[in-house]
């Protein structure tokens, strides 16, 4: 991805965090900060010019991690978001569209995400 799209990817990430959150609260989950950027950690006094300082986040059940998302650091040039089911081979990449992420050529919509946390719910249900 070109760095000129990083601004894109990290607003939609922003989106894409809030709607991890919504979805916890609809299914009971935790919705849990799992790391900070490290140029976030190590900025000392500068200021900080993300639109958050999170990077990445975990949907829990019974304090154990389900669902993992991240997005790239600053210093990648590849940049995306990552969407990983623990204990499982599972694993979705995103990057950054014009309107929204995009998985593969498809936009990545609220919808997609609650179809991925309800397969995920589904299969903590049968272990």
């Amino acid at each position: 991805m070109a760095h000129a799209d990083d601004g894109r990817l990290y607003a939609q990430w922003v989106e894409l965090l809030s709607w991890l959150e919504a979805e916890a609260a609809a299914r009971g989950l935790g919705f849990q900060k799992v790391a900070d950027f490290p140029d976030y950690i190590y900025r000392m006094e500068r200021a900080y010019d993300l639109p958050t300082t999170v990077m990445s986040v975990a949907l829990a059940s019974g304090g154990q991690p389900l669902m993992v998302a991240a997005v790239s650091p600053r210093h990648v040039d590849m940049k995306g978001v990552s969407l990983r089911l623990m204990g499982g081979s599972k694993h979705w990449h995103l990057h950054a569209g014009g309107a929204g992420l995009l998985e593969g050529k498809r936009p990545f919509t609220r919808e997609r995400l609650a179809q991925l946390v309800d397969g995920s719910v589904r299969g903590l249900a049968t272990v």
